[in-house]
Formats: structure tokens, C-alpha cells, sequence
């Protein structure tokens, strides 16, 4: 009398095992892929938004450095709130804080009051099993924009030369004394700088 075979489920799990542990190694690969791309993309953000900053908050700074030469001009006052004075492009902080940030960047002025930077990760996003990727750098942009944060109503034509406009800068008020110029507003104070929506 033959007895009958016992067949082992431990001899065909065995194959199903490694398949299902290989698949998930897999994907666990294609996951770190995507995130070291995800981190360069996030690196060369920072670096284009911090860059666009620092060449805004540049220009910001010549100009209230200008108003402040200029400040018993209030004739003045307008054009370098809109910017239309004579100051050096600030591109030169966008190439300094890009090195900060192992970058390097493109700037170029964006009106009188902004700047547009494109920054490039100087790393890549390294080996990975995606093919290609060992020599692929990230490339983001940001938008800097300044924005004069105070109004003042023009002087009188009959206004003497020792009577100055008030400053309403987002609700705080300035009133200045051509005499006593001591308690004068900060460049953000006069200015704000902030990336434009995208």
C-alpha cells in the first residue's frame, strides 16, 4: 500500500517571497530616485528664491539711500518710490547668495522694481537607478519684486523750503522735521521686498 506524498508549501512560497521582496526593493529604489530629484528641485528653489531676495532687498537699500540724500527734495520723493533712480543693479547679492546655496544663477532686472532670477544647482541628483540622472542638475526661478510701502501728499508750490511732507507708510506715520532729521524711516520701513506669486 502506497502512502500518499505530502507536498511542501515552504519549496513554492519561497519563489513568490522573493519576487514580492525584489518588487518592493524596487520600488523603494524608484522612491529615493524620486526623492533625490525632488531634493535637488528643492535645493535650486531655494537658492533662485533667496538669490531673486538678495539682489531686491540690494536695490531696496539704494533707494532709501537715495530718498534719504534727496530728503529736503520731496519733488523727488515719487520717482524713487517708482523706483526711477539713479541706482546699480543689485544682481551682484543674486550671485553671492546663489554660491551660498551651491548654485549658480541668471539675474536679470524685472522692471525698475524687480528682479528675475534662474538658479542652477552646481550637484546633481546623483546615481540612481534611473538612467541619466548621475549628470542631471536642477534648474528653478523666482521673482523678487519692491514695493514702496508709504504715500505722502506733493508739497504746495508756495510751501517754504523748511516744510516737508508727511510719510504714511502702511499705516505708521512720519512726520518729518527738515531741522531735526534724526527719527528717519529704515529702508523697510520705506520698502517691501517679497517673492511675486508665481
Amino acid at each position: 500500500m502506497n502512502r500518499p506524498r505530502t507536498r511542501s508549501d515552504a519549496g513554492q512560497a519561497f519563489p513568490v517571497y522573493i519576487t514580492v521582496v525584489g518588487g518592493l526593493l524596487l520600488l523603494a529604489l524608484a522612491y529615493f530616485a524620486v526623492g533625490q530629484a525632488a531634493a535637488t528641485r528643492s535645493e535650486a528653489q531655494t537658492a533662485a528664491d533667496a538669490a531673486a531676495l538678495a539682489a531686491a532687498m540690494e536695490t531696496r537699500d539704494q533707494l532709501a539711500g537715495q530718498w534719504l540724500t534727496d530728503i529736503l527734495e520731496p519733488d523727488s520723493w515719487q520717482a524713487i518710490f517708482d523706483g526711477d533712480a539713479p541706482v546699480d543693479s543689485g544682481c551682484w547679492r543674486a550671485h553671492v547668495l546663489a554660491a551660498r546655496n551651491d548654485a549658480s544663477v541668471t539675474c536679470s532686472p524685472d522692471g525698475p522694481l524687480g528682479y528675475t532670477v534662474v538658479a542652477e544647482t552646481n550637484g546633481t541628483v546623483g546615481d540612481s537607478i534611473v538612467p541619466g540622472t548621475e549628470d542631471k542638475k536642477a534648474t528653478e526661478t523666482a521673482t523678487a519684486v519692491i514695493e514702496a510701502r508709504c504715500s505722502f501728499e506733493p508739497p504746495a508750490e508756495d510751501a517754504g523750503d523748511n516744510e516737508l511732507p508727511s510719510l504714511s507708510c502702511k499705516g505708521e506715520e512720519w512726520d518729518l522735521d527738515p531741522e531735526d532729521l534724526v527719527d528717519l524711516p529704515r529702508p523697510e520701513d520705506l520698502f517691501d521686498v517679497h517673492l511675486a506669486d508665481s
